[in-house]
């Protein structure tokens, strides 16, 4: 090695000197073979790269056609709970306005007029003063029966 160079040029170090040496091959005579499992490795990680993509889209495809089934089905099922709904709501207005109608005729029914008028057919009338009979008590501990004894309390 001339180490000479170094004395005269500078001070500084060479990092060359530290460096790994690289071998050198004479590749002159050297044939090299393709290698046929590196390829077909890359064939087959290629191919199962686009496998795994396929399987990936179809089973989205298949997710997202469940979610639209589902959703379809769930929003039948709200139109049939709905139109129930809807269907007992009538029933109920119905209900109501019978119970109306009901209670207007039996108030007709009960009315103090009709009560009046069913008590005139019947013969009665209102109690007139002649009709009203007093008792006078002078005492208050004493009271005489209509069979005509007394009565006299023991307070």
């Amino acid at each position: 090695m001339n180490n000479f160079k170094y004395y005269n040029d500078s001070l500084a170090y060479d990092f060359e000197l530290f460096m790994p040496k690289e071998k050198t091959v004479n590749t002159d005579n050297v044939i090299k073979m393709p290698q046929k499992k590196a390829v077909q490795r890359k064939r087959k990680a290629k191919a199962q790269k686009t496998v795994s993509v396929s399987v990936a889209f179809v089973l989205l495809c298949t997710f997202f056609l469940a979610a639209l089934c589902g959703n379809i089905f769930l929003r039948i099922r709200i139109n049939e709970v709905d139109s129930q709904i809807n269907d007992i709501n009538t029933e109920i207005n119905e209900m109501n306005a019978e119970h109306t109608k009901l209670f207007v005729e039996m108030e007709k029914i009960i009315s103090y007029n009709n009560l009046e008028q069913s008590a005139e057919t019947l013969g009665m009338k209102k109690m007139d003063k002649d009709q009203v009979v007093y008792i006078h008590v002078n005492d208050r501990n004493t009271a005489i029966t209509s069979d005509g004894e007394l009565v006299v309390s023991n307070e």
